[in-house]
């Protein structure tokens, strides 16, 4: 019987022998395959995997989870998005995001606020499901989405909302102190954990806006001290909400730079389950501007943000990259002092109107600023629901405020002051007995009214920056041709703006912004009440634009308060009570080969990546 068996066994155990050779071969074939890959197989290869081992990490203050150093990055592809700013990453956490403007790009894409701005600026629901508002504008009730989880899988509820407005109105919160002044006038309670009320001492239209500012997880932050949060691990680990989630910290050429990808938690959700080509960011960081704009005309990143529209000169030739420039939420103005008690002609609104008429401000501007602004003909930002592009400023036209002028008093009466009785009597007591008149008592006379001529001269205070100064004379050599003799004062930002809330000026250039918001309430630049404390540095105190304002800051009617603040651009125009000059531009410079960018109202900056969602990429085999 073992005989019969003995060849097919012994042909057996040949078979698992020649079976295991054949393994051992097959594994040393993969591993000498790995261990040179073709150069054409580095556009499938990730950056991670890419690293070389001899980079340095850059050393950082916070604790992070992960830091690797990186010397390069990878050719555009598609799902992969390279994005330069120039800064630096601190503290990616929206309780402090906002006091940097890299922080503020990053973390938007990470955190989400109960509300958000569509393209017009309008306010719409976030993580909120809906609100309602009662009918005297002071209690609004918050009802929030049951459908969000953090990006580590926890469930998002109302004791979030709650625990991150407490933190901002907490007496050590170190971030913005107007937002923490503002919290702290408001009433929270939780009704249930998905539904809140809040109560304001007055009405306040742009409430809901206030609640866009990015939630953070209490889960993780319950607990640590108000004053240490700027010290947290979590403001460069942090946990959102939003469409990313932080994938890795990197050290790029000594400059920390972060990777994120789209959360898994945000696919579940209705709007995460379409688009998101763009599956990873890698956000770079530069010192400087000259610095970007040499990544990305080497092609080392594929857009670039908060680009100086006068930078664009250094990509002359690039066929390459697409330039999107919209209006920032800011408005640059010359305003006039109105409690200047030495030149009382600065709050003449006939004056106003003359100077209207007497400048060209398109030259002006154009002449000084280029490209880098548009003209503006609103106190209002273009783009915003509110805006009224049928509010024009008088026709330029010099004759026409000459004759103005004409109508304009540059005379005051003053009264020759004379000695009171009580004076008289006292002279009259030092006089020696010689000197002592034999004649009548004094009569002390009435006193005598004259008239003093105003000087037709003044200044323009300015910040010592070299195109406001070209603005500023611009601006003081048509003045000239009015009569006017206008100097310039360029000083340092500091003082600057010490000299603004002194009331240490004649006329002044000013940027009025409305960031972060998209709301139009223009109440803080030009109501009269804010001219003691407030940023209404000239004083400009009209009846009827102070009763549009206090109209439009209570109407939470959309409908209603588009009309209020249409009527109040038009006496604005009508009235000027000081001159609008240009709205500033943000440019962001992106790679041609990105389809679906739309840029609609900025709020701030970092609504670029509203539609980031419809952005993808249109590379051939060849990119």
């Amino acid at each position: 019987m073992l005989k019969t068996l003995r060849l097919p066994l012994l042909a057996l155990l040949f078979s698992i022998m020649l079976l295991g050779l054949a393994v051992i071969l097959r594994f040393t074939e993969d591993s000498n395959e790995d261990a040179s890959i073709p150069e054409n197989a580095t556009q499938q290869t990730s950056v991670v995997d890419a690293l070389p081992e001899s980079t340095v990490a850059t050393p950082i203050t916070t604790p992070v989870p992960t830091l690797r150093p990186v010397s390069n990055v990878l050719p555009p592809i598609a799902g992969q998005l390279t994005e330069g700013l120039v800064g630096n990453i601190n503290k990616l956490n929206p309780l402090f995001a906002g006091l940097n403007p890299v922080d503020q790009d990053i973390s938007s894409l990470i955190f989400e606020g109960l509300t958000t701005t569509n393209d017009f600026g309008e306010v719409v629901p976030d993580l909120a499901e809906r609100w309602e508002v009662s009918r005297d504008g002071l209690e609004y009730v918050f009802v929030l989405r049951r459908d969000v989880l953090w990006h580590d899988g926890l469930p998002f509820t109302s004791a979030d909302v709650a625990y991150t407005i407490n933190v901002i109105r907490d007496a050590s919160y170190q971030g913005d102190a107007a937002l923490k002044a503002f919290w702290r006038t408001v009433e929270m309670t939780i009704i249930d954990d998905y539904t809140l009320r809040f109560r304001l001492v007055q009405p306040l239209a742009l409430f809901p806006e206030m609640l866009k500012m990015g939630i953070v997880p209490a889960h993780v932050l319950e607990g640590y001290p108000v004053d240490q949060l700027e010290h947290h691990p979590f403001n460069l680990d942090p946990i959102g909400t939003g469409p990313y989630q932080v994938e890795e910290l990197y050290a790029i050429d000594g400059q920390l730079s972060i990777s994120l990808r789209v959360a898994p938690v945000y696919r579940q959700r209705p709007e995460g389950q379409t688009g998101f080509q763009i599956d990873r960011i890698l956000f770079r960081t530069y010192e400087t501007t000259e610095e970007a704009l040499a990544a990305l005309v080497r092609g080392e990143i594929n857009s670039l943000g908060r680009l100086e529209p006068s930078r664009l000169t250094s990509l002359n030739g690039i066929t390459n990259l697409t330039v999107y420039s919209r209006p920032l939420p800011s408005v640059g103005v010359l305003i006039y002092n109105w409690q200047r008690d030495d030149i009382p002609y600065l709050s003449n609104s006939r004056l106003h109107l003359a100077f209207a008429k007497g400048i060209n401000r398109e030259e002006a501007v154009l002449k000084a600023l280029g490209g880098q602004v548009i003209l503006a003909n609103s106190p209002l930002i273009p783009g915003s629901w509110a805006y009224d592009g049928t509010a024009r400023y008088p026709t330029y036209d010099v004759e026409a405020a000459r004759e103005t002028l004409s109508t304009v008093s540059f005379e005051i009466a003053v009264e020759t002051p004379v000695p009171s009785p009580d004076e008289v009597i006292e002279q009259q007591s030092t006089e020696t007995p010689s000197e002592t008149s034999t004649e009548s008592p004094t009569v002390v006379e009435s006193p005598t009214p004259q008239t003093i001529s105003l000087r037709r001269n003044f200044t323009i205070l300015v910040i010592n920056e070299p195109e406001y100064e070209a603005l500023a004379d611009a601006l003081a050599q048509q003045f000239s041709a009015l009569d006017f003799s206008v100097e310039v004062e360029a000083v340092d930002e500091e003082l600057y703006f010490q000299r603004l809330k002194a009331g240490d000026f004649d006329t002044a250039i000013v940027e009025y912004s409305f960031a972060p918001y998209a709301d139009p309430d223009p109440y803080a630049f030009w109501h009269s009440s804010q001219a003691e404390d407030g940023v209404n540095y000239g004083g400009v105190n009209d009846a009827r634009l102070n009763e549009l304002m206090e109209r439009g800051r209570r109407e939470h009617l959309g409908g209603v308060r588009a009309q209020i603040y249409r009527d109040f651009q038009q006496v604005f125009v009508e009235r000027v009570p000081a001159l609008i000059l240009y709205y500033p531009l943000y440019t962001y410079v992106i790679d041609s080969r990105l389809d679906g960018i739309k840029i609609g109202f900025l709020s701030t900056p970092a609504d670029r990546f509203r539609h980031i969602q419809d952005w993808t990429w249109q590379l051939s085999t060849n990119s």
